[in-house]
């Protein structure tokens, strides 16, 4: 358990946190001040900001594990299936965009690991990258649109939809780049004997040509 799979560990914690916060009705309760919208926004704001931290200080340290790639994109999952369905749940966001949104993330999942048994990577596109951008100020602005922040609530209706178009975008595209992968044929692999058998062997002459 390195620092940034500790970092990681730290976003997963978050998200029951994030879910008391943004479900539980405090009448008037306030922390130090600060209303449970904006306390929801910051819990997310910062979880999502731990994406990109461990994974700058997994490269910045060398400390890349196996456990930290299997935590990461579980970590996204669960941050992102917990604000999605409370935005449902308070009734501000769609539940169709809901699914859209929540389908690509599992659709590209079995995606990637079918490229990962073929021996292939799948890397975020561009168009990936701006669904993720859009969809964590949609989730940020819904948030603070349930109370103080009412004007915003159009804002993070407009950036729900760009991140549902490039929702469905992406997965074509990430349907296409499965397509290719699948339709390319494997690399045979040719084991040869260990040097100590192929030592012992006895050199065959180069001009002959066995069957």
């Amino acid at each position: 358990m390195n620092l940034p799979n500790a970092i990681t560990l730290g976003r997963i914690f978050l998200v029951p946190l994030l879910v008391v916060v943004l479900l539980t009705k405090f009448d008037g309760w306030q922390l130090f001040g600060v209303s449970k919208e904006i306390l929801g926004a910051l819990i997310f704001a910062i979880a999502s900001l731990t994406d990109w931290l461990d994974g700058y200080v997994a490269r910045r340290r060398k400390q890349v594990t196996g456990l930290g790639q299997w935590m990461d994109p579980l970590a996204d999952k669960l941050l992102v299936t917990a604000a999605l369905v409370s935005l449902v749940y308070m009734e501000l966001a769609p539940a169709w965009m809901v699914v859209v949104i929540l389908g690509r993330e599992m659709a590209v999942t079995v995606l990637r690991s079918v490229a990962h048994a073929r021996g292939h990577a799948l890397p975020a596109s561009p168009i990936g990258k701006i669904k993720m951008v859009a969809q964590v100020a949609a989730i940020v602005i819904l948030i603070l649109g349930q109370g103080h922040l009412r004007g915003f609530f159009v804002l993070g209706q407009m950036f729900l939809w760009i991140a549902t178009v490039t929702a469905l975008v992406s997965a074509v595209d990430y349907a296409r780049r499965i397509n290719a992968i699948l339709a390319a044929r494997p690399v045979p692999v040719v084991e040869l004997p260990p040097p100590s058998l192929r030592a012992s062997e006895p050199e065959r002459p180069r001009d002959r040509i066995s069957a």
